[in-house]
Parts: structure tokens; sequence; C-alpha cells
């Protein structure tokens, strides 16, 4: 069997014939798509317009949101990060130093230059916080009265004490 092909004009039979068996199936097509989609189908053929709501004559007028307090504390990480943070929202405010070494032989080192900081620490908490240079913190109790010395020196321990 040989196919003739030849250029004409208009769409083919074949094109034809399928155009309309989907004309005439339409409905059954659309009953099939929407029932397998679970009424997708049809929200997506018929978009509901966005409804505006009624006007009921009011006006309403809301406060602008005020930035909350920060309430700093002193937090060590599970990392060996001593960081100061705000209570409220979790964000680290300033990073003090951190916890290096391991075991029994963990020293606290200030955030410096001369400890490899990028960021170290401003003059002020620096000068407070100086004398803590290689202090050991060999377990998690040690960890909590270094939290405490420096919530003192810096003036946090009224929030720290309520945290705890």
């Amino acid at each position: 069997m040989a196919y003739i092909i030849s250029k004409r004009d208009g769409p083919h039979r074949e094109e034809v014939a399928a155009k309309d068996f989907l004309q005439k199936n339409r409905s059954t097509i659309n009953s099939l798509a929407n029932h397998l989609t679970l009424g997708r189908w049809q929200a997506l053929r018929n978009p509901k317009p966005p409804s505006q709501p009624e006007p009921s004559g009011k006006l309403w007028s809301t406060s602008p949101a005020r930035p909350k307090e920060l309430e700093p504390y002193v937090r060590i990480s599970l990392n060996g990060r001593v960081v100061i943070a705000d209570l409220a929202s979790g964000r680290q405010l300033h990073f003090v130093g951190e916890l290096r070494g391991s075991g029994r032989s963990r020293r606290f080192a200030l955030a410096t230059r001369e400890n490899g900081i990028f960021d170290p620490l401003d003059d002020e908490l620096y000068k407070v916080l100086i004398d803590l240079e290689g202090v050991s913190v060999p377990d998690e109790t040690s960890e909590a009265q270094l939290e405490q010395v420096i919530s003192n020196r810096l003036g946090l321990d009224a929030i720290a004490r309520s945290i705890e």
C-alpha cells in the first residue's frame, strides 16, 4: 500500500474527525475530568470573580505596629557559641565568644581578632569581659555560671533570672 502525500489547503480528514468526536463528547470528557481531579477541573474552567466585601459604612483604623523592646539575655548554644540574644524573637544581638576545646579542657574564648573572629566585640563589651578570656568551662554547671557572670556584668541579670 502506498500513501500519496500532497499539498492541499484546509485541515486533514483525520483532524476534522477528531475535532468532531471531541465536540460531540465534550460533556462526558468534562465530567470524567472533573471526577478524576476531585472537582478542580470545573473550578479551573469556571473561576469565581474576586468578591468585594460589602461596604458597611464603618471606618476601621489599626494602629501602626510598635517595635517591641529588646529583651537581651546570654545564651550558650549546643555548638559552643556564646551570644547575647533577644528573648522575644530569638535573634542574635551580639556574638560574645565561643567555647573551644572538648570535654574537661574547654575554655572560653572572647570574640577578638586574635582568636580568629572576623567581627570582634566592640570596645565597651571587650573591657567588661576581658578577664573571662581563657576561663575553664568543663561542664554544664560551669556553662550556667559563665552565663550568669556575663549577664551580671552586662546588666542583664534580671532577665536571665526570669528565663530560669
